[in-house]
């Protein structure tokens, strides 16, 4: 099979939402989706049914995605508004693929949400656009309120406001709420206007010297709380909303973390209407959002960008919403928020496939070099994923590793996923092991059911073999406190009892 002719050195477009479940929209079958721009991306492309985060947090995930790096490697492992002293910023020398891109002449620009650090910003790394940090719509910054002003639209303001409350009897964080703004003042309006701007300026110097870009759009939803106009906020009638089957979570022979959180994020103070409505509420914003990227694409189209210019769509991480009686995202390693969206259009490729690899956004650092002419070697944890793209059949792991630092809190975790199970160690608690061909809903653990050791024993070893060969420390806990098969090195580091151990390694 001869692979498809891809334009040298395409424009690349990058479409980012945050904290988005791949279960809104309807290519991945909600047929109560209104998604029509996101759908034709998939048909147009190439829909991958297992993308993962390397981890369900923003900033590091974000590191993750700017460097190719595991946060483990980079370091930068939380949030900086819940930081609990983690580094909070790259370091300076660290690979980025922007600053690879600009060293080949490409245009970088970035427009939206941040979030890959606290003290360095997109500008740091060499990218257009108005700076916007923080991790949701900052509705008081300057070029948000000139734009308001510009084109005499209302200010920021809203009602209908939606949360629990807390164990000490406070109220609750602030879930949804009705925004009364049209849809021309919205932030997810404001951003796709400022990125048809720059495209706009990209496309002129394309056409005059032949400079390609990369524009990345980062919306800050649909990440709660979910704060839409009207159309958006009753689009969906609640009664139609399906709950998620994990809504029948019990936490028994769960980490008792999760239960914590479950009251942290105070679902059980809302009757089960409100959780309805939230869920309706959510995939209004997808709605609202979808519009905004049709925008794009219909300026990129109008630019004659098209057949040059490759499409990711993706997310940071996922959402609760309500599954596992819970919200947000934190230390539980569900499918609802470690498994995202990831679609890619590259021109010259087949339309309409449908990939099962195990793909990561990690993946598209280097996809995006390889598309730019650059060595994608230098994404030290990600592979490309042109391959899969381009409709080849290529050697391809079987299974991914996803990891955990902590967000309010330090609280380590390590997932493996594989076709039918799942396995997450949590070193200072119950360990978690799903069958997700019998329990898609990950609502048993059955780490401890004897008909399952097998299947424990071979996955935690399986898990420390991966952590051992990426250098993630935390295989050392392993070594220690689980069958993780025969050591071949000295597991105390002290280099005093080598002949204890079997194997080459212990004996150089």
């Amino acid at each position: 099979m001869t692979a498809p002719a891809v334009p040298e050195r395409p424009n690349i477009l990058f479409l980012m939402t945050d904290q988005h479940r791949t279960d809104t929209l309807g290519a991945y079958g909600n047929e109560q989706a209104s998604t029509p721009v996101l759908d034709e991306l998939a048909r147009s492309g190439t829909r991958f049914d297992r993308w993962y985060t390397p981890t369900a947090i923003c900033t590091p995930a974000r590191a993750s995605l700017l460097t190719g790096q595991a946060p483990f490697r980079h370091r930068v492992l939380a949030n900086h508004e819940r930081n609990v002293g983690y580094v909070e910023d790259l370091d300076d020398h660290a690979f980025t693929f922007a600053g690879a891109l600009r060293e080949q002449g490409y245009n970088t620009g970035l427009v939206g949400k941040w979030h890959a650090g606290t003290d360095k910003n997109a500008a740091t790394f060499g990218f257009d656009g108005p700076d916007l940090p923080g991790w949701h719509n900052p509705v008081d910054d300057e070029d948000y309120l000139a734009y308001l002003a510009e084109n005499n639209l209302p200010p920021y303001e809203i009602s209908d406001r939606i949360r629990g409350t807390l164990p000490n009897g406070g109220p609750g964080n602030l879930l949804a709420a009705r925004l009364h703004q049209p849809a021309q003042a919205t932030f997810e309006y404001y951003l796709a206007t400022r990125t048809i701007e720059l495209l706009e300026r990209y496309a002129a110097d394309g056409a005059r010297d032949g400079t390609p870009f990369f524009l990345q759009l980062n919306f800050f939803g649909p990440h709660l709380p979910y704060i839409v106009p009207d159309h958006y906020f009753d689009l969906v009638d609640p009664d139609t909303i399906e709950l998620p089957r994990s809504i029948a979570e019990t936490f028994e022979g769960k980490p008792p973390v999760q239960r914590n959180y479950s009251a942290h994020w105070t679902f059980d103070t809302m009757p089960i209407e409100v959780t309805r409505k939230l869920i309706a509420v959510y995939w209004g914003y997808v709605t609202l959002i979808d519009e905004q990227i049709g925008r794009v694409m219909d300026a990129l189209e109008r630019l004659g960008l098209t057949d040059e210019t490759a499409v990711f769509f993706t997310s940071d991480h996922g959402e609760f919403t309500g599954s596992h009686r819970l919200h947000d995202k934190g230390p539980a390693m569900y499918e609802d928020i470690y498994r995202t969206a990831g679609l890619l259009r590259v021109p010259g490729c087949p339309a309409g496939q449908v990939r099962t690899e195990f793909v990561s956004l990690l993946d598209c650092t280097a996809t995006i070099l390889e598309l730019a002419g650059i060595d994608p070697s230098q994404a030290v944890d990600s592979r490309s994923l042109l391959p899969l793209v381009r409709g080849e059949a290529v050697p391809w792991p079987e299974d991914i590793v996803c990891e955990f630092h902590g967000h309010h809190f330090p609280y380590p975790q390590r997932m493996l996923r594989e076709d039918r199970y799942k396995l997450v160690v949590n070193p200072d608690s119950v360990n978690e092991l799903y069958d997700l061909q019998g329990d898609p809903a990950e609502l048993i653990n059955v780490y401890r059911h004897p008909e399952m050791t097998d299947v424990r024993v071979r996955m935690l070893q399986r898990l420390y073999s991966l952590l051992r060969e990426r250098g993630d420390n935390f295989y050392h806990w392993m070594t220690t406190m689980y069958d993780v098969g025969e050591v071949d090195h000295d597991p105390s580091q002290s280099g005093l009892d080598e002949t204890t151990y079997r194997g080459a390694a212990a004996l150089r």
